[in-house]
């Protein structure tokens, strides 16, 4: 079943709208990627290490009960000798990270560091940019978003409203190739970072998070919304071609002596007469067999000769009165 223009315009609203909202979400949260950072435990704090560490000291063997002051902290000029091997000396830290900030969780605690400071030297103005083009998404998104709004609830002529639905599909559009355009930026970003950064952030292993499920899932909608909009624009403008050929036809058949000027004349009448059955699709190329009468005798502001002429024309689409 075929939407009418008018529910098709709400459907877009709503599309932009949850495409504004994930977007937005996306982009002040920090779970773009997430996965572990493999380091090195502190000394004697494994269950290993503190079945078998000892202290060491460089002249002697002492344990480490004989190298503590009466602190209790340990001596700084003592080597201390552990038996672990592999894996056991390693943390696995779980960490996430997004436009702003990288964070790590590790025994509950969470530390957050700048992704912005984190990332090389050579690729902070390409991370700059695609935070740029990130605000400039959401702005143009909110701004198709109103265009739509005030089209949909506030516009009551027909014709202005469609030339609002066309820029608010315009708009979309390029809000949806910013958008594209700063997620691989920020993605470029972070695998370099991922090998060139500081060695106490490198990733052991790492996977997308849902903050970025979420940031192209408000592209696939503002793209869908900017798609249907412009729909709607494209299927009325085509119906009013159509319309305005078997008008002018219909009327040069009826009174072939009329000149451009009038015929102009007369469509700019009628398609504002027609304009309402355009709203449901089911009166598209069907139910043109209602007469439409223009009295050139009642309309004062005719051009030429036309105003002391009074005649009617009775106009029908399929062309069989006059």
């Amino acid at each position: 079943m075929e939407l009418s223009r008018k529910n098709r315009s709400l459907l877009s609203v709503i599309l932009n709208l949850l495409a504004l909202s994930f977007s937005v979400t996306a982009f002040f949260t920090s779970y773009w990627c997430e996965g572990t950072h493999k380091v090195v435990k502190p000394p004697c704090l494994s269950a290993v290490k503190k079945k078998n560490c000892q202290v060491l000291s460089l002249n002697s063997t002492t344990t480490s009960s004989d190298v503590t002051d009466v602190n209790g902290t340990m001596d700084q000029n003592v080597v201390h000798y552990n038996w672990e091997t592999g894996d056991d000396k390693y943390a696995f830290k779980y960490f996430h990270t997004g436009f702003w900030f990288s964070c790590e969780k590790h025994q509950g605690e969470e530390s957050c560091r700048s992704f912005i400071e984190l990332s090389p030297e050579s690729e902070k103005g390409v991370l700059w940019l695609s935070v740029i083009s990130e605000f400039l998404y959401i702005i143009l998104l909110s701004l198709g978003f109103l265009l739509m709004c005030l089209e949909l609830f506030t516009s009551s002529n027909f014709i202005d409203g469609l030339k609002i639905n066309a820029f608010a599909a315009v708009i979309t559009v390029l809000s949806g190739l910013l958008g594209m355009v700063a997620h691989m930026m920020y993605m470029t970003v972070f695998q370099v970072t991922v090998n060139l950064g500081p060695k106490d952030w490198r990733p052991q292993t790492w996977y997308y998070g849902w903050s970025f499920g979420l940031a192209w899932l408000s592209f696939t909608l503002c793209m869908s919304a900017s798609v249907l909009t412009l729909n709607t624009y494209t299927k009325t403008i085509l119906e009013f071609k159509y319309r305005r050929r078997i008008f002018e036809k219909n009327v040069r058949e009826c009174n072939p002596f009329l000149d451009s000027e009038m015929v102009r004349f007369l469509w700019e009448k009628y398609i504002f007469s027609v304009s309402g059955s355009l709203e449901d699709p089911q009166n598209w190329h069907k139910g043109f067999g209602s007469p439409f009468f223009v009295d050139i005798g009642s309309i004062t502001d005719l051009p030429g000769a036309a105003k002391s002429e009074e005649r009617n024309i009775e106009v029908e689409d399929d062309g069989e009165q006059c």
